[in-house]
C-alpha cells in the first residue's frame, strides 16, 4: 500500500501539484497524550482531498520543561511529513488548519496563482485573525 501512495504522489507531482515538507509538533502533559494526539492529527490531515501525505517520520516523544508551570514537565513530539498539495491555496489551508512549526516548498521553484485563489487565501487569513480576536486568544496591534 505504501508503494501505491508513492506512485500516486509521483503522478500528482508530474501533474503540477506542489511538493512540500512540514514539521508538526505537539506538546502534552503525558507521553501517551502527545503520541495519541499527534497520530490523530495526522490521520485527519490524511483525509484532506486536495492533499496527499506520502512520507511520515514520527520522532520519539521527549520530556521537556512545562512552558507555563515551572518545576513540571510536559512531552513534545514531532512528525516530519512530505506531501503534495493540489494548489497553493490548498497548502495555505493545510498550514492554517494543521499548524506546522515549519514548512518548506520543495517543488516547483516558482508558483503562479490566479486572482481568485489569492483573494481566497487572503480571506482565509482574515477570518483566522478575526476568530483569534473574537476568542481573545490573540489580537492585532493598531496604532492610534
Amino acid at each position: 500500500m505504501a508503494e501505491d501512495v508513492q506512485e500516486t504522489a509521483k503522478k500528482r507531482l508530474k501533474e503540477g501539484w506542489i511538493k512540500a515538507w512540514a514539521a508538526i509538533e505537539v506538546l502534552a502533559v503525558t507521553k501517551d497524550a502527545a503520541e495519541t494526539s499527534l497520530k490523530k492529527h495526522m490521520e485527519q490531515m490524511k483525509k484532506e482531498g486536495d492533499a496527499l501525505i506520502y512520507k511520515e517520520d514520527f520522532k520519539k516523544a521527549e520530556e521537556v520543561p512545562h512552558p507555563f508551570d515551572r518545576g513540571k514537565s510536559a512531552y513534545s513530539m514531532v512528525v516530519e511529513v512530505e506531501f503534495a498539495a493540489r494548489k497553493f491555496e490548498t497548502l495555505v489551508y493545510l498550514i492554517l488548519n494543521y499548524a506546522p512549526s515549519s514548512v518548506e516548498i520543495l517543488e516547483p521553484s516558482e508558483i503562479r496563482i490566479k486572482m481568485g485563489e489569492a483573494q481566497g487565501i487572503l480571506n482565509s487569513l482574515s477570518e483566522l485573525v478575526h476568530n483569534l480576536i473574537a476568542s481573545r486568544q490573540g489580537a492585532v496591534a493598531i496604532d492610534a
